[in-house]
């Protein structure tokens, strides 16, 4: 089969090449058709998974594209994983929220809604044109902000669609090594939104042992949330990393104006990996690959495409329409749960009621992410103020205003409306 992965040039893409050589045998590509708009970064890129996959003894060859229709023709899947902006907008994302005390994070905040704005229109083109020359493709949205990206795509009728996120393999490998098991005994009860969910019953071969990994193991648990192992306890529950920026937010910001954002790290990451990929003499995935973040992106990725095409019954945590499965949310909402792939799609599994603690954030968070979206398609110096001023993390209108400026002025460049 032939897989087209938008964003090509991404310092990702070694980790899904890497996938692609260890799980041979669950998914049979021929053809990694890579498309990015920066052709220098195809060229690298392109080089280092050639070699990747030579190394590996892996059949499948590598073409490169800059014209996204034949890139995307022919293609069972097409995996998009774009960054508008670049690193430099992400480091822009992350430190303007920071003088008006609020969280700087790429996806969460003010700065989740910059890139909201930035994305939604140009991932919305990007699948017009891919649906123009395959209808049929399943369409893989690894593109953050994930729920809100999905959301657009289904909302704007394109079906066949489906938002990842490894968050959820990144716990079930951490239990497992906690708990000395293989990964695939562990099922996770997780729900909620993309980057805003908690696990709320961690079953090994149908039991469940998430007292256990709170009580005797807590400590070995906490540190994946960033937060403090009796919060956990009292909790009764594992929140995702992201749900630290809610529970710690003042703490969070107050580090981030003390000791610099994540962005600025990254990008001296990324840098590094461009070097090493360009140096024919490397074959495999570097380990600084590990700290660009992304963990198990491969396993989640490629596990979910072969479900996909095979329709095969599995189990995949992924970003879908709600329906009926979250009632206290609408049924356009993406949510984030375990569902099942079948030869139609992935259908979410029935899911606990959802208590008030949780629920509460998350019906919260999804009124933000309608009010981006908004934002994003129809633009608005209004609408965007709306969202902010819906944010949990925001909520004053005296910031959300100071925010909108400073915003609309910093990504002018990417939002016409604006101009």
């Amino acid at each position: 089969m032939k897989l087209t992965i938008v964003g090509g040039g991404s310092t990702y893409t070694p980790e899904l090449v890497d996938g692609l050589v260890r799980m041979r045998d669950r998914l049979d590509v021929t053809e990694i058709a890579l498309h990015d708009v920066s052709a220098e970064r195809l060229d690298v890129l392109a080089g280092m998974s050639r070699r990747m996959l030579t190394a590996g003894g892996h059949p499948a060859v590598v073409t490169t594209h800059t014209d996204l229709a034949p890139a995307a023709d022919g293609a069972a899947i097409v995996l998009v994983q774009l960054r508008v902006g670049g690193q430099a907008a992400r480091l822009q994302d992350e430190t303007l929220p920071l003088p008006c005390d609020c969280l700087g994070q790429e996806t969460t905040g003010a700065g989740g809604l910059a890139k909201a704005l930035r994305t939604v229109p140009v991932m919305l083109d990007v699948v017009e044109r891919v649906r123009a020359v395959n209808p049929g493709a399943w369409i893989v949205d690894f593109t953050n902000p994930v729920g809100i990206v999905t959301r657009a795509l289904l909302q704007a009728g394109h079906e066949r669609v489906v938002g990842l996120c490894s968050a959820a393999v990144v716990f079930q490998r951490h239990f497992a090594r906690v708990l000395g098991v293989a990964p695939e005994r562990l099922a996770l009860d997780h729900v909620g939104l993309n980057h805003l969910t908690w696990e709320r019953r961690v079953l090994l071969d149908g039991t469940d042992v998430l007292p256990s990994l709170l009580g005797e193991y807590g400590e070995q648990v906490a540190p994946a949330t960033g937060l403090p192992v009796g919060l956990l306890r009292r909790l009764g529950t594992v929140p995702s990393y992201y749900l630290h920026y809610y529970y710690a937010h003042d703490e969070v910001v107050a580090s981030q104006k003390a000791n610099g954002v994540r962005a600025q790290e990254v990008m001296q990451i990324e840098g590094r990996l461009l070097d090493a990929y360009a140096d024919e003499a490397v074959t495999t995935k570097p380990e600084l690959l590990t700290r660009r973040g992304g963990a198990y992106y491969s396993e989640a990725a490629l596990d979910l495409m072969a479900s996909l095409r095979d329709g095969d019954g599995r189990t995949h945590v992924v970003n879908l329409r709600n329906g009926t499965t979250l009632p206290f949310l609408p049924a356009d909402a993406v949510i984030e749960v375990p569902a099942t792939v079948t030869a139609s799609g992935p259908v979410a599994q029935p899911v606990a009621t959802v208590e008030p603690l949780l629920s509460g954030l998350i019906a919260n968070v999804t009124a933000y992410e309608h009010l981006a979206l908004d934002a994003a398609v129809r633009g608005g110096r209004d609408r965007v103020f709306r969202a902010l001023l819906a944010h949990p993390l925001i909520g004053q209108h005296a910031v959300a205003d100071r925010l909108a400026d400073l915003l609309l002025e910093a990504n002018r460049a990417y939002l016409p409306w604006a101009g």
